[in-house]
């Protein structure tokens, strides 16, 4: 379990939650593994199926502490909450920024601003890590490029501008990308993002990383009771969870990029485990599928320490972090919204 901002996070699977007191218990397999208090607790989210007793979902129904359930691989089930006035509150404001442009773009610019500072720290690290591989010049003019950008994006306040910059960044940084896989390059090659159907082995990849990603985030958004279909950046859509990808945007670089190109690089995926169907979309085969989940779940477990809480968490709470942070600037608990900056 990890407690993070007043949010109790159980990412343990077969762990059961129940009531003692005004205590909340976790048991695992009828042996007790901890017990807190729930006085200071704003919201409770729990990974697995087992789930937990109608006493402490009525009691965090009648305090206001909502309960969040999502499966071991983020997919968001259910949630328990008390009174909605806070999610009201917190839901309206969130309406009322998005309708206005440049309150949007003053939050959008941080998840741009983020998400381009991590590119760039991608490429600082392989000139770093793989001097004799790369070309380091490059890689070097590029960074600097974006180190430009992110300069012009800290003070933009408009909407159409941003995406034009991200624009700028995204031509930059994908000319790299190819640079970047060092392994199998004779079958695994990026010259364009190709979406719906992706063309070749990277794109699918690709395609399948960031689905898992969204769904991560959306989740996340749900659980601090934001709308992850109202967004800043992204416009509102019938049937897109913009707000989703706004927030994951910081995050396709550091987190979903680098988690493929390290399958690529470590040899875990083969070309044979690719087929090709007659409109030319590249699909993963189901047991390649499977390897690239399971290597998913490994990779969320990994801890880092966040660069704004200072604490130790794991990849798979970046997103559950980053939308807490966000509900409370917009609560106005935080003058601003403190974007993921890795390094």
């Amino acid at each position: 379990m990890k407690k993070l901002l007043n949010t109790l996070y159980i990412t343990q699977p077969s762990v059961y939650l129940s009531l003692d007191g005004d205590n909340i218990v976790l048991t695992k397999e009828q042996e007790k593994m901890g017990r807190l208090p729930l006085h200071n607790l704003e919201s409770i989210v729990a990974f697995g199926y087992t789930g937990a007793s109608p006493a402490l979902m009525g009691y965090c129904a009648e305090n206001n502490i909502s309960m969040m359930f999502l499966s071991m691989n983020g997919r968001f089930l259910a949630r328990v909450i008390g009174q909605s006035k806070g999610n009201v509150v917190l839901r309206k404001k969130q309406y009322i920024m998005s309708d206005n442009e440049t309150l949007s773009a003053r939050i959008a610019r941080n998840f741009i601003l983020a998400k381009i500072f991590n590119q760039k720290w991608m490429l600082e690290r392989m000139t770093r890590e793989y001097p004799l591989r790369i070309d380091v010049a490059q890689f070097k003019e590029t960074s600097k490029q974006l180190s430009s950008l992110i300069y012009e994006i800290r003070e933009c306040e408009q909407l159409d501008r941003l995406r034009g910059l991200e624009g700028q960044a995204a031509v930059s940084y994908n000319k790299l990308f190819n640079e970047m896989i060092l392994q199998q390059k004779e079958d695994f090659y990026f010259y364009s993002r190709s979406r719906r159907p992706p063309l070749d082995n990277v794109n699918a990849m690709l395609s399948l990383a960031y689905t898992l990603l969204a769904h991560d985030t959306a989740s996340a958004l749900e659980a601090v009771g934001l709308d992850a279909y109202v967004g800043f950046l992204h416009r509102d859509r019938p049937g897109r969870a913009s707000l989703a990808l706004d927030l994951m945007e910081e995050l396709r670089g550091v987190l979903a990029d680098k988690f493929v190109l390290s399958l690529i690089n470590k040899k875990l995926v083969k070309k044979e485990d690719f087929l090709q169907k007659e409109n030319g979309a590249v699909i993963m085969t189901p047991e390649a599928r499977k390897t690239f989940l399971v290597a998913w779940q490994t990779k969320k477990q990994e801890k880092i320490t966040h660069p704004y809480l200072g604490e130790k968490i794991s990849w798979g709470l970046v997103p559950h972090a980053q939308a807490l942070l966000l509900a409370r600037h917009l609560r106005n608990d935080l003058d601003e919204y403190p974007p993921f900056l890795w390094k």
